[in-house]
């Protein structure tokens, strides 16, 4: 089943870009499809493929910073190719 997901991370504290890039480049090396614009990085894939590596990425991540806020919306198909007709 393909899924995607849109991701907003967003460490509360004055340092807030160098964890932000470091999640990101992750992600990236992955090898799944990761779209990215200003305010959110969009992933794509396959559930379980997706799942297993958010799983790890965002976990670390916790781990390494005390204060945190993560919003995930997760849609049941791939809209990586979407694009507005408007």
């Amino acid at each position: 089943m393909k899924i995607s997901v849109e991701l907003a991370l967003t460490p509360l504290q004055d340092d807030f870009e160098a964890p932000i890039i470091d999640f990101i480049q992750k992600l990236r090396a992955s090898g799944l499809t990761i779209l990215e614009n200003p305010l959110s990085t969009q992933v794509y894939g396959e559930y379980d493929e997706v799942m297993e590596i958010l799983h790890k990425e965002i976990k670390d991540t916790f781990e390494n910073i005390e204060h945190i806020l993560l919003n995930m919306k997760i849609v049941k198909s791939d809209r990586s190719g979407y694009e507005p007709h408007f």
